[in-house]
């Protein structure tokens, strides 16, 4: 399963919603999970996947949680959510933000510090969630794919403009990949 790159326009299509969670889907989430694994990140959309199913894997291990690993410790990783939605934002926390979809960048980004997501297990079940520090940056991160949003949207002019070379190079290496 291949990670598409900026640039790709799937990356900036809305998800559609899952009506049910089918043999077919769960198989897409694991295939995912194991696609982010093999590249080493937390996170991952189906828009990054090349499909538009509202779906996203998140796997943020409790060592990488630092001081907040106790407050997710009711959240079982990995986390495979359908049709999530964010809400109740509280805080504010700035720090280094990477995607799969953008190798070699990262950058500075403010997000919640803490979220509730709501969403439908690979089980059909509806689950909510109230998560902090690392975990709610990836799932604001994720849930930002599914509305078609990247995480170099957040981003300051002057931060952009820094990137601007790198970001030039993914879209045109994306563009001349796509059919």
């Amino acid at each position: 399963m291949d990670i598409v790159t900026y640039g790709n326009s799937v990356l900036r299509k809305p998800a559609t919603p899952v009506r049910e969670v089918t043999p077919e889907l769960r198989a897409l989430a694991h295939e995912m999970l194991a696609a982010m694994y093999e590249a080493e990140g937390v996170g991952l959309a189906a828009e990054q996947v090349g499909r538009t199913e509202s779906l996203c894997v998140i796997d943020v291990p409790p060592d990488a949680q630092g001081s907040d690993a106790p407050l997710n410790a009711g959240v079982k990783m990995p986390m495979v959510m359908f049709n999530p939605v964010v809400s109740a934002p509280e805080g504010t926390q700035r720090g280094s933000e990477g995607c799969l979809s953008f190798p070699g960048i990262s950058a500075q980004v403010t997000r919640a510090r803490s979220v509730t997501v709501d969403w439908m297990g690979e089980d059909g079940k509806h689950y909510s969630a109230r998560v902090h520090g690392l975990l709610a940056r990836a799932v604001q991160h994720e849930t930002d794919h599914l509305a078609g949003v990247v995480f170099v949207d957040r981003l300051s002019p002057t931060q952009t403009l820094l990137l601007k070379g790198k970001l030039a190079r993914l879209r045109r290496s994306a563009r001349s990949g796509e059919s």
